[in-house]
């Protein structure tokens, strides 16, 4: 290895031994079924918004064999409120891989990882050396960040099959754990996308970048999001609620809602309408305009549609995938 990276390597490793967040959940125990759950609800989330929800996760699903007797109800159900729903689809889509082709043992071999649902190089990369300790190079944003500013690259012009090159080479090999678990937690709180603790950096005094990053944030352009409305009619009786589970190709696949307002136009004719409420809520590349209108029916009765739904108890709805805006509604009912 090259002596500069060899290095830099080194003092990543020590760093990460002393400083590291080794208080994270995943990291207190350590089995190849945590990790791949961490390292997919890591993706496009910050790790404060999934530690609460990895806790809830394991909770339920304790240990691979318990996810592989979960349906895909519940796993959405113990993702609701975390987001990027395809990631749960995901989850269910790849465990069934593992119970069906791998005897409910999560797989050690990189290649029968990476063919997994929702698993990509890095994410493969991850699993591999920090659930069996075999170096494999990882290039998540962090490491991106890092590795560019270290040798005073453009990330935006560096190439990324350069990149990974120089992830392989400037890997760890005698501690890739705490080389990996350190080069991402060093992108994540000390060289920052944004005024970088350069003078707390353990690689500073060989970081070609050190205390020369532009402290100035560049400008964005401002993408207008597409705003989407939605009509929807939630009909309840004294314990239970009617919801219909989407299963268009849309947001919130897969997810159970009141139903479509237009769908079940002649329906509602039989319910009285007790609440009329506009609900705003923002995902990352679109605005939600939700109308919401809320009635109370007697009994379940049934409903004609082609699509499936169920009469849900309100004591079993945490059993279910809801949106959260959805969800929120319904924990004021």
């Amino acid at each position: 290895m090259n002596k500069r990276y060899q290095l830099f390597s080194e003092q990543i490793v020590q760093w990460y031994l002393d400083h590291g967040r080794h208080d994270l959940p995943w990291r207190k125990k350590v089995t190849p079924y945590r990790i791949w759950i961490s390292e997919i609800m890591l993706q496009q989330t910050q790790v404060k918004t999934v530690i609460p929800y990895f806790k809830n996760f394991i909770t339920k699903f304790p240990s691979q064999k318990k996810l592989s007797q979960a349906s895909e109800d519940q796993i959405m159900a113990a993702w609701s409120g975390l987001g990027f729903y395809r990631r749960a689809r995901n989850i269910f889509a790849a465990k069934e891989i593992i119970k069906n082709n791998y005897r409910n043992r999560f797989p050690k071999d990189f290649q029968q990882i990476i063919e997994l649902p929702g698993i990509g190089k890095s994410t493969a990369g991850a699993i591999m050396s920090l659930a069996y300790l075999d170096p494999h190079p990882i290039l998540d944003g962090n490491v991106k960040r890092v590795i560019s500013r270290f040798l005073k690259k453009e990330l935006d012009l560096i190439k990324e099959a350069e990149l990974w090159k120089l992830s392989k080479e400037m890997i760890n090999r005698d501690d890739c754990f705490s080389y990996t678990q350190g080069i991402m937690d060093l992108g994540a709180t000390i060289c920052s996308p944004s005024n970088p603790s350069c003078g707390e950096c353990p690689i500073s005094s060989q970081c070609l970048s050190a205390f020369k990053v532009d402290a100035v944030k560049k400008n964005k352009i401002s993408v207008a999001k597409k705003v989407i409305s939605m009509n929807l009619s939630l009909i309840q009786t004294e314990k239970s609620l009617l919801l219909a589970k989407n299963e268009a190709s849309s947001i919130w696949k897969n997810l159970w809602l009141p139903f479509n307002t237009e769908s079940v136009k002649n329906d509602i004719k039989k319910f009285k309408l007790i609440a009329d409420q506009k609900i705003n809520h923002e995902l990352t590349h679109r605005k939600l305009e939700i109308n919401l209108r809320t009635y109370v029916s007697l009994k379940e009765l049934k409903i004609e549609t082609n699509q499936t739904y169920k009469w849900i108890k309100k004591d079993r709805i945490d059993d279910y995938g809801l949106p959260k805006p959805i969800s929120n509604v319904i924990k004021e009912l």
